[in-house]
């Protein structure tokens, strides 16, 4: 048990799934991350499994950072030394609306699992990385999926704009910390996708994308962020990290 290993949170279904389909047809074994022991779940680990990967379930809220240590722990003893973490669970807000109406819990909530499980799930990922000799033949990494967000203001999502903002700085942090450690880290910002998270706007996004919001006039598909995260887990951006990906059509493009 030599090669790549990843662990992606938030990969029974959208993106977390893309990217772990994708690692897997580039010769990663996987572990996929859920909540819950369900048929979701499961579908997601027998599809890693018929791209003929090696894969594992692990069910895990990754807010309860308590038990992240041992969750990588389980991962290494059935599937070896973990090479690359990619960090996409995510949530959106629990109501739309004016920041004036933003609830303390929609807040903790968005900041707790998109900035602060990302950040201690990082920190016990990198010790783990940092107490062994590491495989000069492969790449290690970490990947984190933010959003435009992190950079736009959403107005009826602001407390999701906070927290994506914040993963973002955090990955810089980790990305001037683990450099010298021969670890990279990435942020890929997806833009306007085609998720389940974004399934009740969907309608809105594909309409903005044809008048021009996106320079491509469409909405991305999880399939598409997947390929770029397994391009930057298996090295194919040489002497790089800290790097901002924007998987946005060019929506962010200064333009007069």
């Amino acid at each position: 048990m030599t090669g790549p290993v990843a662990f992606v949170t938030g990969s029974s279904r959208g993106i977390g799934l893309a990217a772990a389909d994708a690692l897997a047809r580039e010769g990663f074994a996987v572990a996929v991350n859920g909540p819950a022991d369900d048929a979701e779940l499961k579908g997601a680990v027998a599809r890693i499994e018929a791209a003929g990967a090696r894969a594992l379930p692990v069910v895990l809220d990754v807010t309860d950072l308590a038990s992240h240590d041992a969750a990588l722990g389980r991962i290494e003893e059935a599937l070896g030394p973990l090479t690359t973490l990619v960090n996409n669970a995510g949530v959106g807000v629990m109501q739309r609306g004016d920041p004036l109406d933003v609830s303390e819990a929609s807040w903790d909530r968005c900041l707790a699992v998109n900035a602060k499980a990302a950040f201690f799930l990082t920190q016990a990922f990198a010790k783990r990385l940092l107490a062994r000799d590491l495989d000069p033949g492969l790449f290690h990494s970490i990947v984190n999926v933010t959003s435009s967000n992190a950079t736009a203001v959403a107005v009826p999502r602001s407390e999701y704009c906070a927290s994506k903002a914040a993963a973002a700085m955090a990955g810089q942090a980790w990305a001037v910390r683990l450099g010298p450690e021969n670890i990279a880290v990435y942020d890929v910002r997806p833009g306007l996708i085609a998720t389940e998270m974004t399934a009740p706007v969907i309608a809105q996004y594909e309409a903005r994308a044809k008048e021009g919001l996106t320079l491509i006039p469409r909405v991305g598909q999880p399939e598409e962020i997947g390929t770029i995260i397994a391009s930057l887990a298996t090295g194919r951006l040489p002497y790089t990290t800290g790097q901002v990906i924007a998987a946005d059509a060019g929506m962010l493009v200064p333009r007069f």
